[in-house]
């Protein structure tokens, strides 16, 4: 019969600042493994956003949740989704996603692990607990980096295996940000 042994107890706050580091490391990972010449390639059907702008997007909204949110924050410079390059990009959600990381910090180091108020589309309320806006949060990460994989693909500019596969290998990927093995 198998043993059980005890776990040391979860950090459940530390383990949300953690996967929302990761979320941010893919992001990168796609940056630096997508094609150039997809960046600013027009979408099939000449409607919606480049790649280009799917990323600007995600970093200025980031922006619009600190200025909203924390405002006791520095707000990094805001991207134009026309002109930004891959590499102005990757250090603009980098920045971003340290601010959001301290966002989160606060929020789940307050009372009850409450954010006084998420304003997330210009409206506000009281979030029940830090993890639903960190819910929040890297959901649009995700939902933007599937169009962005989908619209390479589509334009003919499949990722290749570092970035399709290595996004999905998180034990490696919790390690090179710094992290001991998640739990």
């Amino acid at each position: 019969m198998a043993r059980l042994v005890a776990a040391a107890p979860l950090d459940f706050c530390q383990a949300l600042l953690e996967i929302y580091t990761v979320n941010d490391r893919i992001n990168q990972i796609l940056l630096e493994h997508l094609d150039p010449h997809a960046w600013r390639a027009k979408p099939p059907g000449g409607r919606g956003r480049t790649i280009a702008a799917i990323f600007a997007h995600m970093h200025n909204i980031r922006r619009k949740w600190l200025r909203l949110s924390a405002p006791h924050l520095k707000l990094p410079a805001p991207l134009d989704r026309t002109r930004c390059t891959q590499k102005q990009v990757r250090a603009a959600l980098a920045e971003s996603a340290a601010r959001c990381s301290q966002m989160l910090a606060d929020a789940l180091a307050g009372p009850g692990g409450r954010v006084k108020h998420f304003r997330r589309d210009g409206w506000a309320r009281p979030w029940p607990a830090g993890a639903a806006m960190f819910a929040y949060m890297v959901s649009h990460d995700v939902h933007h980096r599937g169009q962005a994989c989908m619209l390479a693909r589509q334009l003919g500019f499949s990722l290749p295996g570092p970035a399709a596969y290595g996004i999905w290998n998180w034990e490696k990927l919790w390690r090179e940000c710094g992290f001991t093995h998640p739990r």
